[in-house]
């Protein structure tokens, strides 16, 4: 819909008519102007999300990349099984680390449980450079039940989908690719990091991926930027 017709944000914020124990009415105030705030951010996302829909086709994938996967040998367009859309997440736990990356791990102990319901709508596929057999070890010591994980066992799709940093280290990635009348194309990618990033804060995306930086940036600590994640505490 288009922003012009839709009521205006601080006109839908004063009928919200919630109200606390014993709050006062400089916080109503504030929280009233806050909550006019968190519609139009919402109206951006939106905006956004249909903006990203629109894109133009992306360029076309003429590699049948090969993985290693829980049930044997697959090529990347076995990776959409009966969809349309295919998902895909590069882990930052490739060979030369001993463990894999924690922001990564946390990211996507947030999305096990949610495997069930994307692969309703998606196919998904995490990626790593590590052997199987090694992705497999920490997915049950991690107690992941849900995630499909496969070994790039050549590195090239690693390296075609900016999961390799320029010095060959591990670098995160989320592609997002289409089958349409049997052509498979790239149709998005993350792009934000260093050289977007806004003074002072941690290089990131936007909508961010990760639902604990979601919880925590509504509290009054916010995310602070000295703390990340950790394999264990």
């Amino acid at each position: 819909m288009d922003n012009q017709h839709l009521v205006p944000a601080a006109v839908l914020a004063a009928k919200n008519g919630v109200r606390f124990p014993n709050e006062t009415e400089e916080y109503r105030s504030a929280r009233d102007a806050l909550l006019a705030e968190e519609i139009e951010l919402r109206r951006h996302i939106e905006r956004v999300a249909r903006q990203r829909r629109a894109l133009p086709p992306g360029g076309e994938v003429k590699k049948d990349y090969r993985f290693e996967g829980a049930g044997g040998p697959i090529g990347f367009s076995e990776l959409f099984a009966d969809k349309e859309t295919l998902v895909v997440y590069s882990y930052m736990f490739g060979p030369e680390r001993e463990r894999p990356c924690p922001m990564c791990t946390s990211l996507l102990s947030a999305w096990d449980g949610e495997v069930p319901d994307m692969l309703q709508r998606v196919g998904l596929a995490v990626v790593a450079r590590s052997p199987l057999e090694r992705l497999l070890v920490f997915k049950k010591e991690r107690g992941w039940h849900h995630l499909p994980l496969y070994s790039d066992t050549t590195d090239e799709y690693s390296r075609d989908y900016h999961a390799i940093g320029k010095d060959g280290s591990d670098d995160a990635a989320f592609n997002v690719f289409t089958r349409r009348d049997g052509t498979i194309r790239h149709f998005w990618s993350g792009e934000m990091g260093e050289v977007t990033a806004d003074p002072g804060e941690d290089p990131r995306g936007a909508p961010d991926l990760m639902p604990l930086w979601t919880v925590l940036d509504c509290t009054p600590e916010g995310r602070a930027p000295d703390w990340y994640p950790k394999l264990s505490y």
